[in-house]
């Protein structure tokens, strides 16, 4: 009876932990990838903030050049500006090809703004990014004005 107990307390004392460290593999591992994947999602989501933030502003400067000496034209210059500077910066940043809007807040100031998804590496999140950039247009005033 001594040995049998002798062989219980041995084998519960010394093994008790035995798989503990694969049990915490398989618990914290999700848990790591998680953080890295987030890490990831998270640079992703900046850069593409930045890259159209950047789109926005060229966009604008475009605008703000040409919106009084081509009143017609000049939205379509400063969205191809943007689109440009996306292509340039960040292709395939975006799921689909960002919108770009430009308007007349006010009566000599122009906005563009560009609006797009970023891709997802995390189940269930759904991202978008929205920039934008307003100034005012740049003319020529004749000194009786």
């Amino acid at each position: 009876m001594r040995r049998l107990a002798a062989f219980v307390r041995r084998r519960v004392g010394e093994g008790a932990d035995g798989g503990s460290s694969a049990i915490e593999f398989v618990v914290l591992t999700p848990v790591m990838f998680f953080m890295i994947f987030g890490a990831v999602q998270f640079a992703l989501y900046s850069f593409a903030e930045q890259v159209a933030k950047a789109a926005a502003q060229a966009g604008a400067r475009t605008a703000r050049a040409e919106a009084d000496a081509d009143p017609d034209g000049w939205r379509a210059k400063a969205e191809d500006k943007a689109h440009q500077y996306i292509e340039q910066l960040g292709p395939g940043m975006f799921t689909a090809r960002p919108d770009v809007t430009t308007a007349r807040p006010a009566e000599f100031t122009v906005r563009v703004e560009v609006t797009g998804n970023v891709p997802s590496i995390l189940p269930g999140v759904d991202l978008t990014v929205e920039a934008a950039s307003e100034g005012p247009m740049e003319r020529f005033v004749p000194d009786g004005e």
